[in-house]
């Protein structure tokens, strides 16, 4: 059924139950059952966000995404996968149009290692990684790729740590940039003895490594929690920003849920910054069911560029 006579129908059957066709929409009827318009921002939900509607298969998940209007996704974890799913997620990616957004360069150990101690099982084992994340990329047809340094190394100053940050990050950006790809590196906020920390930071870092392969993922959440001043500091780092991250804070759900404008934020972004990228939804859903599926879609119409 084309959009307009779904409109006009839903119309009809508003006034039929006595509500005009917006009350239908709001109360999120038939909204799951349609395909819905394509989003302004390039939003990315992951797996699993969906699997009240779309059930437990991949290939059902990508559907509902984009009948729901998302044009990309996000999966942390593709380097556990199966090169069979693997390929079966791009295949399916490529049927529906969508994009790619980031996925994590994980060696499997990666919470267990630190790349500011200078160790050198630990620089091998990052490097060895990027290699296997190269193959996986082109496999998915993915372009930016999350990497977190891991943990402060007490026992030094923090001006090596940075050295061997920056060392180890080359040595990784040496592989990915003859293949256009991009790690991005991001400050988290769910510990506080881990290395990367805020935006400035991560910044200077990537700076430093000099190379069109390392640039700044962006959470928003993360950067909230640990410095705030979102807008500012965005600006203040656009340069070296390649990737953006969603989630409100407190709680790490769907936009609206906390206390960030991120209808400012995606505003700022989309028509100041000239941002066309992916942002990943890197959240939960703050209600459950399929109810909380739709709230969370809503959320994102409320929110969406104009």
């Amino acid at each position: 059924m084309e959009r307009r006579s779904f409109i006009r129908n839903a119309a009809i059957l508003g006034t039929a139950l006595g509500v005009g066709s917006n009350a239908v929409f709001a109360k999120g009827f038939l909204s799951a059952k349609m395909k819905q318009p394509t989003f302004v921002c390039d939003f990315a939900p992951h797996f699993g966000m969906f699997e009240n509607h779309a059930g437990k298969d991949v290939v059902s998940q990508l559907e509902f995404m984009a009948d729901q209007g998302f044009m990309s996704l996000e999966d942390n974890g593709m380097m556990k996968r199966t090169i069979e799913e693997q390929e079966k997620i791009a295949s399916a990616m490529s049927r529906l149009g969508m994009h790619m957004g980031v996925f994590v360069i994980d060696g499997g150990d990666n919470w267990k290692i630190s790349l500011a101690t200078g160790k050198p099982e630990f620089k091998q084992l990052f490097v060895d990684t990027c290699k296997k994340a190269v193959d996986i990329a082109k496999r998915v047809n993915a372009k930016w790729l999350t990497v977190v340094p891991g943990f402060y190394e007490r026992k030094l100053p923090i001006g090596l740590q940075t050295a061997h940050v920056i060392d180890a990050l080359r040595a990784g950006a040496d592989i990915l940039a003859p293949h256009n790809l991009i790690m991005v590196l991001e400050p988290l906020s769910d510990n506080p003895d881990l290395f990367l920390r805020t935006a400035p930071q991560t910044f200077e870092i990537c700076k430093a490594v000099n190379s069109p392969a390392c640039k700044i993922l962006y959470d928003i959440y993360h950067m909230q929690r640990n410095e705030g001043n979102l807008i500012n500091t965005i600006d203040l780092c656009w340069e070296e920003i390649a990737y953006i991250q969603i989630g409100d804070n407190p709680g790490r759900k769907e936009p609206t849920t906390g206390e960030i404008n991120y209808k400012h934020i995606f505003n700022h972004l989309h028509h100041k910054k000239g941002f066309r990228g992916v942002m990943g939804m890197e959240h939960g859903n703050a209600k459950p069911g399929k109810e909380g599926e739709l709230a969370l879609i809503n959320a994102y119409r409320e929110v969406d560029c104009k």
